[in-house]
Order: C-alpha cells, then structure tokens, then sequence
C-alpha cells in the first residue's frame, strides 16, 4: 500500500507537462506578513513561488494568472486585506510588469484572452464568499480562465478551498508547483528515510492543536522535547502547580495519555527543569527563572530557563534529524525570547538534518538570524502539522497522477 506522503509525491509536477502556449492559473501563497503601513516584512513566501512562475515565463506559457489568498477577511473587500500592496514587491522580485485585476468576474474575458507572457495578480481570492466554501461556481469561474491549473500555494493546501481544490474538479491539466514538491521532499527525507535518532521538537501555546500530531508521530521518532506554553499542560499533568501560567486544564488527562504512549514507544521525553516566570507580559516589573515546579503565585511562566536550554541542546546535539514546530516562549517580547533564539542557535549549529515548520517557528528562526542554516524552512504551518500527522493535504489530492505511481 501506497504511503501518504509516496502518494503525494506521485503527483506529476510542473516539470511533467508543457505549459507552451497555455493558460496557465497558478494557486500562490502571498499570505505575508506586514506592518501597520502594509509594507511586508517577510517576502519568503513570495520568493518560494518564484521558480514556478518563472519556469512558465520561461516555457512561454501564453498568459500566467496568480490567485491567493491574503489575511483573514469575511468574504468581502477589506481595503488592509488587498492583495496591491503586494505587487510593487512581486513586481521587483520577477523584474517584471505584473497586471493586477480588481474584479476577477467582470476581467474574466480579458484575463481568459491568450496574450504572450502577461501576468495577472488576482485580487484577494478570500473576498469571495465561495472560497471558503469550496463554492462550484466560483471553482468553474476561476478554471474557465486556465488551461492548465499549478497548486504552488504549500501554506494554503491543507484547506479544502474553492482555489485549492474544487477548481481541480473543472481543469483537465491540474499539476504541483516546484515549492509543493520541494516541501513534499523535504518532509519525505525527515519521516521515510530519516537518519536517526530523530527528534521532534514542540511548542507554542496550545496542546490541543497539536494532540494529534504527538499521538501520530510517536511510533516515528526516537525523542520528543516540549517547550513553550503547551509543556505547561504536561507539567501540570506532572502535578506542578503552573500557577497562572497559561495551560489547557481540559487536555491534563490527555498529556498524561501522551507520556503513557511514549514511555510504550521507547520515546524519551524532555520537559522543562528550569523556567522564565514573570508577573505581566505586557509591562513586566519582576522576571525570575524558578524551578519548573516552583512557579511563584499570580506569575506565568513565559520561556524556558538556561538549564533546560542545556537540557535540550544536549537531546538536539545527539540527534540526526530534527523537526521544529513551535516557539520556546513568548519571543515576540525580547525579555522572554532567550529560550527560543538558542534553541535555534544549537538546532542551526548541528550536524542534523532540520526542518522547520513554518508559522511562528520560522519568524522566530528569522528573528535569531538562522534561516540559512537550517536545511528547510516550510512556508506552511497548519499544513506541515498535517503532513506530520499522516494526512493527504487536499491540495494534493486531486492532482494528476504519474502512471507509475499509481498504487
């Protein structure tokens, strides 16, 4: 049986079809971070959908439309949601005019119109009511503009969304981008021909966001090391007193069954010895590191503490393949980010195969200026949590096959 990421990987790829004298829509993830002037501060994303846009420059495909998503609007316009504050940046990155078109519908004809090499940036494709909902009609509408359909958008294929796939449904040639098979790969490589031992390394706020990812990834890997607000929870279940420390009293029972499951997989858990506790995150007076099971009343722990920092590094240091998802603490605050910038510091330093899943962790990479020395940064968060937990990614689902893929 076909494993789900060898069935992804089977999808045929850009590189598989002729795009020469195509029309060819083209699902981008320009979902960027920005300021409160629209000025982007990251342009990874954009800079990850490059090679695709530019092998269909290059391969004369006839006309090239990008469509993306930006933000989280409510299925109508919201002027800080336009995608125009991306296209001075996408223009200078592709050196290269790029035509944007503010109403999809009524610029259907023209934008359907075979013209050598244009490119078109769509307008928000979330101000359509239908994307979310996965919506036939608008799924016929945008397929009616293409001959040719390239899911390039990693950051957006875990949702079953009207441009990331129902308009596969209408396409007779739907392939993946160079950044989809790229993530496909580099996830491939961690989880099916990993060079052990194998560490995955969590944080972030929240335990029930990545419940089922821990319980999936036990039977894959040698070490599991829990940072950030989510070992709160497993300290808790532990019997510490968090005090007013941010855990999820609903998932206590839950973290004890994920310890019972690694203790049954051999799996050697780290959790924090030593934490960063202070009395307000947002105008904090009084910051201490404290034993994890000393936290003071009415504090919040807020990062992990120097011990645990040399208590992961160690577990790091001594692995051969490392997968991060989630920050070590609050480090948008630079008071309590010393945690999290060393664990990148030792995973950047090691001689492992690293991945980095994307969202937060990635910023959070960016920030400790490590970037380029992790073997892959994702550009997807929500979607590499899924791929880690064994899941098909719609995204993927309804592509064409090669043949001899087919299981």
């Amino acid at each position: 049986m076909t494993s789900n990421l060898d069935y992804m990987r089977g999808v045929k790829s850009l590189r598989d079809i002729d795009v020469s004298g195509k029309r060819v829509l083209i699902r981008v993830d320009f979902n960027v971070p920005v300021d409160a002037h629209n000025n982007i501060t990251d342009d990874r994303r954009i800079r990850s959908a490059l090679p695709t846009i530019n092998y269909c420059i290059d391969h004369n495909a006839c006309s090239i439309t990008l469509v993306s998503h930006f933000g989280r609007p409510k299925g109508q316009y919201e002027e800080k949601y336009s995608l125009k504050h991306i296209r001075k940046r996408l223009e200078r990155l592709l050196q290269k005019k790029v035509e944007f078109v503010e109403d999809f519908e009524a610029s259907k004809d023209e934008i359907a119109t075979c013209s050598l090499e244009r490119v078109f940036l769509l307008e928000n494709i979330r101000f359509y009511e239908g994307e979310k909902q996965n919506d036939p009609a608008l799924s016929k509408k945008l397929a009616s503009i293409c001959d040719v359909y390239v899911n390039d958008a990693f950051g957006a294929s875990h949702r079953q969304h009207a441009s990331t796939y129902g308009v596969t449904e209408y396409v007779e040639t739907k392939v993946a981008g160079f950044l989809m098979m790229r993530e496909i790969e580099a996830f491939s490589k961690a989880l099916q021909e990993p060079v052990r031992p194998i560490a995955l390394v969590v944080g972030g706020a929240k335990i029930s966001s990545k419940i089922t990812l821990l319980k999936a990834v036990l039977q894959k890997i040698d070490k599991l090391i829990i940072g950030g607000a989510m070992s709160n929870t497993f300290l808790k279940a532990l019997g510490y007193d968090m005090q007013a420390s941010l855990y999820e009293e609903a998932y206590i029972e839950t973290a004890r069954d994920v310890l019972e499951m690694a203790r049954q997989n051999s799996v050697k858990i780290y959790l924090p010895v030593d934490i960063v506790i202070t009395d307000s995150i947002e105008a904090p007076v009084d910051v201490k590191v404290v034993p994890a099971q000393d936290v003071l009343a009415g504090f919040k722990a807020v990062d992990i503490g120097p011990a645990t920092v040399k208590l992961f590094g160690e577990a790091i240091g001594l692995s051969n393949t490392i997968i991060w998802n989630g920050p070590m603490g609050i480090y948008e605050v630079d008071k309590f980010s010393k945690g999290t910038f060393k664990i990148a510091n030792i995973i950047a330093d090691s001689y492992a195969y690293t991945i980095v899943g994307g969202g937060d962790t990635a910023d959070a990479v960016d920030r400790a200026s490590e970037a380029e020395n992790f073997s892959f940064i994702s550009t997807g968060g929500g979607a590499s949590l899924e791929l880690l937990e064994g899941k098909i990614l719609p995204g993927f689902s309804n592509l064409d096959r090669n043949l001899d893929t087919i299981d």
